[in-house]
């Protein structure tokens, strides 16, 4: 038997019900949404809605998109296929690198043989070695907190297994455990905060990457033959990265995994009470060397009397490899590809050209949005790498003059999804000021949807950085946290069952109704003045929070 649900058409009801009782000179004005198109918008939105079916496909039929795997190139190609399905035109996979090696995992098997018979739960670290077939041996415990430690161990390690406890970083999210946003958390993300927050996170993430690097490097020397680390979160989550052996200058090292807390809790008691641990290890990954360069999916909406001049929306298609990338970030793309799925089942004529751009390498440090930006619109000049600089990543090192194309004056605004699944609240404004009146009346008519929080602070850590990295309007949408820091994000549970029906078909609806007005605006969307490169500005953060809650998915 089926059940109606009054949620998915109780906010429609709501709204024509409202917009029956007010005046239609109420809504004369620039930049007032034409409340027809987005009383059509939600309609097509919320009654014939294929997120779900959108997100399925990518989740269960494709699966895990780590950069470089034969997985993501199968969604480069479904997402260009479905697009032209919805009625896009000139959808095409667009080259961006070289990027490095890629990787897959095929089989990974953790078995504790003595003193106890149990399997363990455990995964590798992408782009980390295999071990050849099962190997067996036994476990050493390394606890360390500086590279001082190392000594002790020298001599100790070799054709051992390697339980490596090193300090955890912390940033102090000061997200809630789960859930949505309350009135009093959405007023305090209103008032900008003036922080240097981002150089104490620059500071751990570089006292984390050399000791992990010296730590790396010790073992190899001392001829380790496998390590494991303990997973954050409990209850059997893992959350799975990986190491920068993606690039070809870099020698995937030994077979790296990363454990379920209290698999690995129990491990290191028995070793810290001497007891002897004997594990089996059977991990086979592959690499794939054949090609440098990765995929973009791009296809657009023609414009009309503006056709020459974009309105862009996206969100990242990779994701990590312990899970189905569902929350980060396949709801985003979901809802940006229904977004414009919605507009062409209207067949609305927009004045300026709609591109829809799903981008790869995101989680490597928004290398697929970055290298579409550079080819299309500009470029920060990249300085010499000095001593001081050198052991950054390249998202941390300072970038020189900003050198842009022609192309860059006809973007007219980025629109991007990559906060997981929770329905959007609102807006980032990325400390563009001007754009705050024009966003108030565009969230107007989805009040009842609770998005009404408009902010002037910037968020980090995702796509729409590269965009505004060459002063074209980039925004990111303000979305519920739900469970995605303590769950989902990068983890083993980042899978369909965690996405939200309902709050993705919110988002595609609003989505649709931001492009479309973008889209339609006699002017351009106003532009921050360009300013010279600060390090402390517009520094995406990849494998870190973002500088205020619900920071995106390229962490």
């Amino acid at each position: 038997m089926k059940f109606f649900s009054l949620r998915k058409f109780l906010p429609l009801a709501i709204f024509v019900l409202t917009l029956s009782l007010v005046p239609s000179s109420a809504f004369a004005g620039t930049d007032d949404p034409d409340l027809t198109v987005v009383t059509e918008i939600r309609q097509e939105g919320f009654r014939h809605s294929q997120v779900m079916d959108i997100l399925a496909d990518l989740t269960d039929r494709i699966g895990q998109r780590l950069t470089g795997s034969p997985n993501v190139k199968r969604a480069n190609e479904w997402t260009r296929d479905k697009l032209t399905e919805f009625g896009l035109a000139n959808a095409h996979l667009e080259p961006w690198g070289p990027f490095g090696r890629g990787w897959s995992n095929e089989f990974t098997s953790v078995r504790m043989l003595s003193p106890d018979t149990a399997m363990l739960y455990a995964l590798p670290k992408a782009w980390s070695s295999g071990t050849n077939g099962a190997v067996k041996s036994d476990v050493v415990l390394l606890k360390i907190e500086s590279k001082d430690d190392l000594a002790q161990y020298h001599g100790k390690l070799a054709g051992k297994i390697v339980l490596v406890s090193l300090p955890q970083m912390s940033f102090g999210r000061g997200e809630p455990e789960s859930g949505r946003y309350s009135e009093k958390q959405l007023e305090e993300l209103v008032n900008y905060s003036v922080s240097s927050r981002l150089e104490s996170v620059r500071a751990q993430i570089l006292k984390s990457r050399a000791l992990t690097r010296d730590v790396g490097k010790f073992l190899s020397e001392e001829k380790a033959l496998a390590t494991i680390e303990a997973s954050r979160g409990e209850a059997g989550l893992l959350f799975v990265q990986g190491t920068e052996a993606y690039k070809k200058d870099v020698t995937p090292g030994l077979p790296a995994l990363v454990m379920a807390v209290e698999h690995f809790g129990r491990l290191q008691r028995l070793l810290e009470r001497k007891v002897p641990v004997e594990l089996e290890l059977d991990v086979r990954n592959k690499f794939y060397e054949s090609d440098d360069m990765q995929y973009d999916t791009i296809a657009e909406i023609p414009g009309t009397d503006k056709k020459d001049e974009l309105v862009m929306l996206g969100g990242h298609l990779d994701s990590w490899h312990a899970g189905t990338g569902a929350t980060d970030n396949g709801a985003g793309v979901a809802v940006v590809m229904e977004a414009v799925r919605i507009l062409k089942a209207l067949g609305v004529q927009p004045r300026r050209t709609i591109r829809i751009g799903l981008w790869t390498g995101e989680e490597e440090g928004l290398l697929g949005s970055k290298g579409y930006v550079a080819a299309h619109f500009g470029d920060r000049e990249k300085l010499a790498v000095t001593p001081a600089t050198a052991d950054m990543p390249e998202y941390l090192r300072p970038k020189g003059k900003l050198i842009l194309k022609p192309d860059q004056q006809k973007v007219s605004a980025y629109f991007n999804l990559d906060n997981g699944t929770g329905r959007i609240r609102g807006i980032y404004l990325q400390e563009n000021a001007a754009a705050k009146p024009i966003f108030e009346k565009w969230l107007a008519p989805f009040s009842d949807l609770a998005a009404t929080t408009i902010t002037m602070r910037n968020t980090t850590g995702t796509d729409h950085l590269s965009f505004d990295d060459v002063d074209i309007p980039g925004f990111q949408f303000i979305q519920d946290p739900m469970d995605y820091e303590t769950r989902t994000h990068h983890s083993n549970m980042d899978v369909y069952e965690r996405a939200s029906k309902d709050d993705l078909m919110e988002a595609a609806v609003i989505m649709a109704s931001f492009v479309y007005n973008a889209a339609m605006r006699d002017e351009m969307m106003p532009r921050k003045p360009i300013m010279e490169e600060n390090p402390q500005r517009k520094t995406n953060v990849a494998g870190a929070p973002a500088a205020t809650p619900s920071g995106g998915g390229g962490r």
